[in-house]
């Protein structure tokens, strides 16, 4: 069983800064990519950002490229995401995920959140205007 806990949500106001960490434990975090999602009221799930099981290829949604950065630690089974340049429309609620194949390193799968088979409950962000 696969447990990911999403933390570092909260307000800010826009143009600020936020880092969110997803802890992952049950799986060798080091051979899967992981990805952050994320959903607002009414709207369907959204890619965010990933990146692959080594830490060597990041991928981005186009709305936050050059403002978000991911990263991992494999050695602590962590992922971050560093959000910087805030914008009311980034106001969701974030998950992370870990993706279903082991050593996957394609753009187009480590985009699809039908691709990743375990999910941590999420943590809201709000930006206010």
């Amino acid at each position: 069983q696969v447990t990911l806990v999403e933390s570092g949500g909260g307000l800010v106001q826009a143009g600020g800064s936020l880092r969110l960490s997803c802890a992952a434990s049950g799986r060798t975090f080091s051979d899967y990519a992981m990805g952050w999602f994320r959903q607002a009221p009414g709207k369907e799930r959204e890619f965010v950002a990933a990146i692959n099981w080594s830490g060597g290829s990041t991928y981005y949604g186009d709305s936050v490229k050059g403002r978000f950065t991911i990263s991992r630690d494999n050695a602590k089974n962590t992922v971050s995401l560093q959000m910087n340049s805030l914008k009311p429309e980034d106001t969701a609620v974030y998950y992370c995920a870990v993706h279903a194949r082991a050593r996957y390193n394609y753009a187009m799968g480590l985009k699809n959140r039908n691709e990743y088979n375990y999910w941590g409950r999420g943590t809201q962000v709000t930006v206010s205007s």
